[in-house]
């Protein structure tokens, strides 16, 4: 039998919880693969979070200090799902310490602080891994494999966007998320990372962009520390300065030819989580929005007039990891599920000693993008994809 692999969590909000119960699942979603995630500590700096993730998911203890997550000798792998002010520090602490690292994206404030990270796993021969999860739903897979095949033929267009409303509240709290100092930018490096690694993963390189930015409320109800989500609101209580994006938008290049647009937007009334992508080829196109991730639009002219016209696959058994979940078509998955799939393929990774994608590699080719289109936000022009010093 697989030994156990030692897991520690940093950071114990949200996402924190959702990688805890990720890694808790894996034996039960892939008991094929002999992984056995073992939940050894917790940490959080605000103590009854802490505490309630040792007690709700079961890791053997909590503490308030990341540190000593990374000087425990049972630990072999951590998550780390603080705010992004956080990442440069723990990620390189973590290298240092020889531990595996699933980073939520973007990792780091910066391109340039995701450098760094990048720099500092590749130094210390670690392995890492980067929260990209709505790339692991079972229909993005299958069109990443038709792409690959060569059923659409060569790619002419894309468009990616995401949207969502979460920030559409003025009264919505002024979470470390619309801050620069602790996020780095705002829809830049939180919504349009996923745009951006999709568009890589399907259409391949880019080479150059041109992008525009807009924040459209300047300021939002102030927070204790350590209380609330970027989902929270607040009334009447003193204000504070919002002071990155909410809206960034892109025309973009492929090296393979390409061309299509990027745009994303957290305050745009009505859409609740629509990260979505199209794709046109000379042989057909392909449609995907994570609202309906169990739906994939598609179009394969077979030289018939009759069944000229797009058509809905529904997900099932016969797509990558889908009968992990159901063993019948058009059940559906959700959000924590991809989670789930990408904790078991970290988890591989690192049973395996063998790096994955998306690891550090990729996050950094997506920051590429990232800063290019930064960089036109001042120039007004064209900016090439280029390395980060």
């Amino acid at each position: 039998m697989a030994q156990p692999i030692g897991i520690g969590v940093i950071g114990m909000g949200w996402m924190g919880q959702v990688h805890a119960r990720a890694y808790r699942q894996v034996p039960d979603r892939f008991p094929e693969s002999g992984l056995r995630p073992r939940l050894v500590v917790c940490a959080d700096d605000v103590a009854t979070r802490a505490e309630e993730g040792r007690a709700r998911l079961g890791f053997e203890r909590a503490t308030t200090d990341w540190r000593d997550v990374l000087a425990d000798p049972n630990v072999q792998a951590v998550s780390v799902t603080t705010p992004n002010h956080l990442h440069v520090e723990i990620v390189q602490a973590a290298a240092k310490a020889g531990k595996h690292v699933f980073c939520e994206k973007p990792v780091g404030r910066s391109p340039r602080e995701t450098a760094q990270i990048a720099r500092a796993a590749r130094d210390a021969k670690i392995l890492s891994w980067v929260g990209f999860n709505y790339r692991w739903a079972p229909l993005a897979q299958f069109s990443r494999k038709l792409i690959a095949d060569g059923t659409l033929g060569r790619i002419t267009h894309y468009r990616g966007r995401f949207f969502v409303d979460y920030g559409s509240n003025p009264n919505g709290a002024l979470s470390w998320r619309f801050q620069r100092e602790l996020a780095g930018s705002g829809t830049l490096g939180d919504l349009m990372s996923h745009v951006v690694d999709s568009a890589l993963m399907l259409a391949g390189p880019i080479r150059r962009v041109v992008g525009q930015q807009r924040t459209f409320i300047a300021e939002r109800p102030l927070l204790a520390p350590g209380q609330g989500t970027h989902f929270s609101t607040a009334a009447g209580g003193p204000k504070g300065p919002v002071s990155n994006e909410d809206y960034v938008g892109a025309l973009v290049e492929f090296a393979g030819g390409a061309v299509g647009t990027f745009e994303t937007c957290r305050v745009a009334k009505g859409h609740g989580c629509e990260m979505e992508w199209e794709v046109d080829g000379t042989l057909g196109s392909l449609k995907w929005n994570y609202e309906r991730m169990n739906e994939l639009t598609i179009h394969l002219p077979d030289g018939q007039p009759a069944h000229e016209g797009h058509a809905v696959l529904q997900a099932g058994p016969q797509h990558p990891y889908f009968a992990a979940f159901y063993p019948g078509p058009a059940n559906s998955m959700g959000y924590e599920d991809l989670k789930v799939i990408e904790a078991y393929e970290f988890l591989k990774s690192v049973a395996a000693g063998k790096q994955g994608q998306p690891g550090f590699p990729d996050v950094l080719a997506v920051a590429e993008v990232l800063t290019a289109i930064e960089r036109s936000w001042t120039s007004e022009k064209w900016e090439a994809v280029e390395g980060i010093g």
